[in-house]
């Protein structure tokens, strides 16, 4: 694994590139949506931007770096020595609407393994952080996950709206959600739903499709607060760049979602 110092020093320019990032989110004007697969998956000028600033960052951080990313199609060897997965602004469509709940989500792996992750909030200056082994943290300081039961906690649900196959088994498994805890909320920000989950916030996050730059970092900061991180199914995340249901949750909470919930 790689020297402590040197993850460090990784960790650091992503922190550092994401609140350069963040400006640019903070003072967008004139918004304008493109379609990508659907009228629900959109996409801006400014996720480019911001991708593009990234990369340029990144790249002078650490020079051969790889990227696998959501815009533009750059999906790079996720086997690379160096690689980054980037979601530029996760909740675009929170972005374009202006709801101010959207999130910069930057992972760093190296020959397959997550080893640092950084999220960031403009909105509210909250800044997410992980290192593999080394806990996770919100604005520099620890966060763990909720340790309670099901029952006690709050569920955060994604709709998977870029597959309306699956638009039923979702409402489903929202509703029962509800019936299992203390309500449910639908933000629309993969990533920060995660982070709530890390913060102890929400006892559980679950969505049935979600891509691995939705997940990357917000799976190493959950499982460095001492959370599960799989599928819905119980099953391990796949890292291969895949669709996937994701699960996130405490230890008690995790096995209440699927004894009480899971379809």
């Amino acid at each position: 694994m790689m020297e402590k110092s040197e993850l460090e020093r990784i960790l650091a320019a992503i922190v550092a590139a994401e609140k350069e990032a963040a400006e640019l989110v903070l003072h967008a004007h004139g918004i304008l949506a493109e379609c990508k697969s659907g009228h629900r998956d959109v996409v801006t000028e400014y996720d480019r931007r911001v991708q593009e600033l990234l990369i340029r960052r990144l790249s002078e951080a650490c020079p051969g770096a790889r990227f696998f990313c959501e815009e533009n199609d750059r999906h790079d060897d996720l086997q690379a020595e160096h690689l980054f997965i980037i979601d530029p602004i996760d909740g675009t469509m929170n972005f374009v609407r202006r709801m101010n709940h959207s999130c910069i989500s930057v992972a760093y792996q190296s020959r397959g393994e997550l080893l640092a992750a950084a999220v960031c909030n403009p909105y509210v200056d909250e800044l997410f952080t992980a290192l593999k082994g080394g806990g996770a943290f919100l604005n520099g300081r620890p966060i763990q996950v909720d340790p309670a039961p099901l029952s006690e906690t709050i569920v955060c649900c994604g709709t998977a709206p870029y597959n309306e196959a699956l638009t039923g088994r979702t409402f489903a498994l929202m509703e029962r959600a509800y019936r299992a805890s203390l309500d449910i909320r639908r933000q629309g920000s993969a990533e920060l739903d995660l982070c709530s989950v890390a913060a102890g916030r929400a006892g559980a996050y679950c969505e049935l499709s979600i891509s691995l730059w939705d997940y990357a970092a917000g799976y190493l900061i959950v499982t460095e607060a001492g959370g599960l991180c799989t599928r819905e199914d119980g099953s391990p995340l796949p890292f291969d760049g895949s669709k996937t249901s994701v699960l996130a949750s405490g230890p008690q909470a995790w096995a209440d979602f699927r004894e009480q919930v899971s379809l």
